[in-house]
């Protein structure tokens, strides 16, 4: 009796395929978090620890405004990952519409973080990622976040909106659940 069942068993685990990674145009796809884009050296301390005290300074004192226009130079300039350029990836974040119509939207900056490039100001742009994907996404509610699952590139973006350090073809968009 106990030989039957344990045959049994072992037939029906062989008869199941392994788990596979998913994989999107035959490239296998690896799930990061936003701290995979920023070089393990890089920190902000060198873009705030360079300002003297602004909070003794105007709002419309010309130092001011020259701080400011520093620390965006400092934020649109970040490292990269050399590393990441190729991946397919799949990363989690919110969207800031650029370009679409109505509610359909085809280009955007993910970032990872509500609120980011609507405030100033926006995060670094090594934390920025433009994305196009071209039959659009719908987006109801830009406090949802989403998946997005594409080919990543290092490459330089700037929009009025910020200044991105990478760029992504999405192949897939999803409602952002764990």
């Amino acid at each position: 009796m106990f030989k039957p069942i344990c045959l049994a068993l072992a037939l029906m685990f062989l008869a199941v395929p392994p788990l596979q990674a998913e994989q999107i145009n035959g490239e296998e796809v690896t799930t990061v978090e936003w701290e995979a884009l920023m070089p393990a050296d890089f920190t902000m301390d060198h873009i705030f620890d360079s300002q003297e005290d602004l909070a003794m300074l105007d709002d419309f004192d010309p130092k001011a405004e020259a701080k400011l226009k520093e620390m965006m130079n400092l934020l649109q300039s970040a490292p990269v990952v050399a590393a990441m350029d190729g991946k397919m990836i799949r990363i989690p974040g919110f969207v800031v519409p650029l370009e679409g119509d109505g509610q359909r939207v085809t280009t955007f900056f993910l970032v990872p973080y509500f609120g980011a490039c609507i405030h100033t100001p926006p995060p670094p742009s090594n934390q920025i990622i433009h994305v196009s994907y071209e039959p659009g996404t719908k987006v109801e509610n830009l406090f949802d976040a989403v998946w997005i699952t594409g080919k990543l590139r290092t490459e330089d973006f700037s929009h009025e909106m910020g200044a991105a350090g990478y760029v992504m073809e999405a192949y897939q968009i999803e409602p952002y659940a764990l």
